[in-house]
């Protein structure tokens, strides 16, 4: 057994665990150290997970499995917290004494990913989802005189714990029907045996509980205002880090598990995320909230990224991995530049971005490029994602789902131009340049090149994705 593939899970947590006791054995020093400790250690693990990219091992007989697709989306949330870290060097000050603690915590999220990505049966599934969300929920409210935080982190307690309970009732039922938790198990039990009503019920429920994790209509309603409330890396991280675990677990577990039952849920996921693409786009249009308009933005991306799971192909699968790698750099770079907006004008609405193209013209370039890219204008990594993703889906069959998404990505250009208007030609209050920290301008930079490199030149991603859905497409 290769024991050793499991250190980046023990090493995050143990990191989180670490960094949690230098906070209380150093209250005056623990604060910057606990984000440089956070920022080297996380990179290392990153190159650790990369260097065993290729190692593959099943771990407590089929309970925990390390491949190539846990290892690509190892990658993403490692990426994806360093440079959430590194964006927010400036933001973390408004958390005062409790610095160290964000920092274990964003870790304790991201040991979670990583063990629901690697997950081979249900029970492990959501040990992971819960260590991750019960991080969020404390995250979401971590600004305490701040009422609009404590109200995000409340409904997100509220809501999760419903959605976790309905996801946790139709594992039960799967297990009842089946008679194992294990993903491969399932499938056998479920080809053997007849199908039962209370199999179709667990599935849906399993779904509609996942869903919220991805905030897809009609499990959406909690994204917006919690996504508004919460501190804009911890937004940034949600709207990336976890939506990639949710839709990762999604695939697994309906890919392996589910395929031999008779029920379309092909179907019912295609419905679901025409609704997701088109309500998430139309409603971002009226907004002048600019995180809020984000996460309606968010919810929009998830109906593209669904297309890849109801394609269930390799340019779908292909494309569902390489969009959401993509994803981490344009909408990192997007709440990073709004994080800045949000510390220097104390306001995320639209007319606080008035002048940024001469206060500050990176970050308002930067912020113009990763929403261009989320709404697929060549040559950004978002163009090359959406190809592959409606790709598949014509392949598969769901042309009118490949047109509506194409429509409403032309209609998202609207909504996110307006930002690069008020940038550029709005009126601003204040004409004195803005200074950038050194993490934050790294983590600016990174989102620009990594938007642009994987548009220009997205072979290198795209050929990891290959070999990450293997495990799918050789089944």
């Amino acid at each position: 057994m290769y024991y050793q593939l499991l250190g980046p899970e023990i090493a995050v947590a143990t990191l989180g665990l670490l960094i949690l006791a230098i906070g209380l054995l150093l209250p005056s020093h623990g604060k910057t150290a606990a984000g440089y400790l956070a920022t080297v250690s996380l990179l290392a693990v990153l190159i650790a997970v990369i260097v065993n990219f290729n190692q593959e091992a099943v771990f407590f007989a089929g309970v925990y499995q390390i491949d190539r697709y846990a290892n690509f989306f190892r990658i993403l949330f490692l990426t994806a917290a360093l440079l959430i870290i590194l964006m927010s060097s400036r933001f973390t000050s408004l958390f005062g004494a409790r610095q160290s603690e964000w920092f274990s915590f964003m870790l304790f999220a991201t040991a979670g990913m990583m063990i629901m990505v690697a997950a081979g049966d249900l029970i492990t599934v959501y040990v992971g989802l819960e260590l991750m969300t019960i991080s969020f929920y404390i995250l979401s409210a971590y600004l305490l005189n701040d009422r609009f935080s404590a109200e995000a982190g409340l409904k997100y307690l509220i809501i999760g714990a419903f959605s976790s309970a309905v996801l946790l009732f139709g594992m039960s039922l799967v297990y009842a029907c089946s008679g194992t938790t294990v993903f491969t198990e399932i499938y056998a039990a479920l080809q053997a045996g007849p199908e039962r009503p209370a199999l179709l019920a667990g599935m849906v429920m399993m779904l509609a509980g996942l869903g919220f994790k991805i905030s897809a209509v009609p499990f959406h309603m909690w994204t917006p205002d919690i996504y508004q409330g919460s501190p804009t890396p911890v937004t940034a991280y949600l709207s990336v880090a976890s939506k990639a675990a949710g839709f990762a677990v999604l695939v697994r577990i309906f890919l392996l598990a589910f395929p031999a039952v008779s029920w379309d849920w092909r179907l019912a996921l295609a419905v679901l995320a025409a609704l997701t693409i088109v309500i998430g786009n139309l409603t971002a249009l009226v907004q002048t909230n600019v995180k809020r308009m984000l996460a309606y933005s968010s919810i929009a991306q998830a109906g593209y990224i669904l297309v890849g799971l109801i394609a269930a192909n390799t340019y779908g699968l292909k494309g569902l991995l390489f969009y959401a790698m993509l994803y981490v750099f344009s909408n990192v770079g997007a709440f990073a530049v709004t994080a800045l907006v949000e510390v220097e004008e104390g306001s995320t609405e639209r007319e606080a971005f008035n002048g940024l193209g001469r206060r500050a013209p990176m970050p308002a370039a930067v912020l113009t490029i990763c929403m261009l890219s989320l709404a697929g204008i060549p040559p950004m990594a978002g163009f090359a994602g959406k190809f592959y993703l409606f790709s598949g889906a014509i392949q598969a069959g769901y042309l009118w789902l490949a047109f509506i998404g194409l429509l409403m990505s032309m209609i998202s250009v609207y909504y996110y131009l307006n930002v690069a208007k008020a940038m550029y030609i709005g009126p601003s209050r204040r004409e004195s340049l803005i200074t950038l920290p050194f993490p934050v301008r790294t983590a600016l930079w990174l989102c620009l090149l990594g938007t642009l490199f994987l548009g220009v030149y997205p072979g290198p991603l795209s050929e990891l994705t290959e070999l990450a859905v293997q495990v799918f497409t050789t089944v």
